[in-house]
């Protein structure tokens, strides 16, 4: 998603960028611009000895030693020239490097930040393209830009200020090339922009269903779509790739022109300067001949300047898109901000409340929760369910504040969550999501995840066993140091869902909360997993989503939603009674017989 800003605000964005460059960068960049000076000095004081060479050679009794003084200058400077070029293009690549390093360690920090609302709202493969493409073309902006768009002006400038007194019809033509070279690129420039600004939405899009692809690749040839995929793959690489040669094909008429505006300047110097030869006068002719030579170096250094800074305007279009959407990035600040709390009320620890809260997601037109008022005490387990889309997800998605509530409050500990340091609440909850992710590494990495230093072995061991993985994690290689591929690929999903309950249970938290993470188990590993979990975390406040009535039904309380209300709680038996949602749902999986209900 990015902002439609004008030309103006781009181009503010890549200087509001400059503003992380680090002390140490500037000090290069400095060094860059002295050693640009000398080279431009060296470059144009070559041109002067060239002129002496010519007129020594020209008049007669003239000495060897001097022409060969001259000529050794000439070599000196051009060598003094090169070096000052290769010191130049390593500060500018040294300041690149270290200037998209600091700019993609600030947009991760920045995203680490982000809600769940802000990450919605700029998408993965959005925010995956700003970290990597869009740092990208600032970087060769910054290496190219250092070294052609500092060196340009300087050279233009002092060029001029040395041939202006020469000729006014040389300096007449070089005015003239340099407006036609101008012209050119202006024109370049309006056809090719336009262009640049969709390059970037495109390369989101073609990211995005690339990664929807590979992630979604089982169900893709399960389904054999693979010929979908491809004709969608093919639509967005088609559109992405001619957009990209239109301007490339509009861009790259510059060269040429600028070629012919640089041959086109060449000749009408020597035409002008063989006119002006014929005119003058003998003792005049040399002189002229010695300024022509010297003319046309110093035109030719005035038109490479300006070919300079069309290489820049070939970049700058796209690399002032890209800074405009890495600022947005940057810029954006989190919905939801730290308190400054870092502990409950003393003798209410593990306990949650919901007091009459309601939660809508952004830009939505109804509410997803509304009116949700319960308390979880200190070692109660208290189980949601409900049909699809009811809002138990969501529910549990307010106790660690990954969504803040859009009225009422949800406390921990006797505090509402918006006062907790958002580090201080997380770390009182051990939360299992949904799906089961994890990490690449080590079995034992997984668990000891966001703990520093190494796993502590008995805890490591103790929380496998809670979880009933203990007896598949000593069949790995390795066992608790055994290999976990990205994702848990080589798992199963109930592994999975069993290492991540573990996870959790390392921590050993206030509060576990369970978002439907029984489902991948079978009944028996369901049933002793519970059972342990009701004699080591005896003290700890769990909130459990199933769907299953058997994980629920032993549960010190069950909040039934419909339709993001709560329309029963209460105990298995005093719902199966009084709660006809409950009722039909527990039917649907159990006979009367297996219910104890008439």
């Amino acid at each position: 998603m990015c902002r439609r800003d004008g030309p103006p605000e781009r181009r503010m964005s890549v200087l509001k960028l400059l503003r992380n460059l680090k002390p140490r960068d500037v000090g290069f960049m400095l060094i860059a611009i002295t050693f640009i000076i000398t080279q431009v000095w060296l470059d144009l004081a070559m041109p002067g000895y060239m002129s002496e060479i010519t007129l020594l050679v020209q008049t007669p009794g003239s000495a060897m030693a001097d022409i060969n003084h001259a000529a050794v200058m000439m070599l000196l400077c051009a060598f003094g020239s090169l070096i000052a070029s290769v010191i130049t293009a390593v500060c500018a690549a040294q300041v690149a490097a270290s200037f998209s390093s600091t700019l993609r360690h600030r947009l991760f920090a920045k995203v680490q930040s982000f809600s769940m609302g802000e990450i919605g709202r700029f998408s993965t493969a959005s925010l995956i393209t700003r970290t990597t493409n869009d740092v990208m073309q600032v970087q060769m902006l910054i290496v190219m830009g250092l070294q052609a768009l500092v060196k340009a002006p300087i050279t233009a400038c002092w060029a001029i200020g040395k041939i202006i007194d020469k000729s006014w019809q040389w300096t007449a033509s070089v005015s003239i090339a340099v407006m036609v070279l101008l012209l050119i690129i202006t024109v370049c420039r309006m056809l090719a922009m336009p262009k640049f600004k969709l390059l970037q939405q495109l390369t989101d899009r073609l990211n995005r269903v690339t990664r929807e692809n590979l992630t979604g690749l089982r169900v893709v040839r399960a389904y054999n779509a693979e010929d979908y995929q491809e004709a969608k793959f093919a639509a967005a690489n088609a559109e992405l790739t001619a957009t990209q040669l239109f301007a490339q094909r509009v861009m790259a008429f510059m060269r040429p022109g600028t070629q012919m505006v640089n041959n086109g300047l060449a000749l009408a110097i020597y035409w002008l300067g063989a006119a002006l030869i014929h005119n003058a006068a003998p003792a005049d002719k040399l002189v002229l001949f010695s300024d022509m030579v010297v003319f046309s170096q110093y035109g030719m250094q005035v038109v490479m300047s300006f070919m300079m800074v069309s290489m820049i305007f070939v970049m700058l279009p796209r690399a002032a898109v890209s800074a405009a959407r890495i600022n947005e990035v940057l810029e954006t600040e989190p919905a939801i901000g730290d308190g400054g709390r870092d502990a409950g009320e003393p003798g209410r620890q593990g306990e949650i409340e919901f007091r009459h809260v309601s939660f809508a997601y952004p830009d939505a037109e109804e509410a997803v929760l509304e009116d949700i008022s319960f308390t979880a005490r200190r070692g109660e387990t208290v189980a949601i369910i409900g049909a699809t889309g009811s809002g138990k997800s969501t529910l549990i998605n307010l106790i660690p504040r990954f969504y803040d509530a859009t009225a009422g409050e949800v406390l921990v500990d006797g505090v509402n969550v918006r006062d907790y340091e958002q580090q201080s609440l997380r770390r009182k909850i051990g939360y299992i999501s949904q799906k089961a992710q994890l990490f690449s590494g080590s079995v034992a990495d997984n668990i000891s995840y966001g703990e520093n230093g190494e796993a502590d072995a008995a805890r490591l061991q103790q929380a496998l066993a809670t979880a009933q993985a203990a007896d598949f994690v000593a069949e790995l290689e390795g066992g608790a140091e055994g290999h976990v591929a990205q994702g848990g690929n080589n798992l199963s999903g109930g592994q999975k869902q069993r290492l991540s309950i573990a996870r959790a249970l390392y921590r050993k938290p206030e509060i576990l909360i369970f978002d439907d993470s029984f489902s991948a188990l079978d009944y028996k590993t369901d049933r002793l997993l519970r059972d342990e979990l009701d004699k080591t975390c005896a003290g700890t406040t769990r909130i459990i989503v199933a769907q299953r009535i058997g994980t629920i039904r032993d549960a010190d309380r069950i909040l039934v939603l419909d339709e993001g209300r709560i329309v029963g709680q209460g105990r298995h038996e005093e719902l199966l009674q009084s709660c006809e949602v409950y009722r039909q749902i527990a039917l649907s999986q159990l006979s009367k017989e297996e219910l104890g209900h008439e």
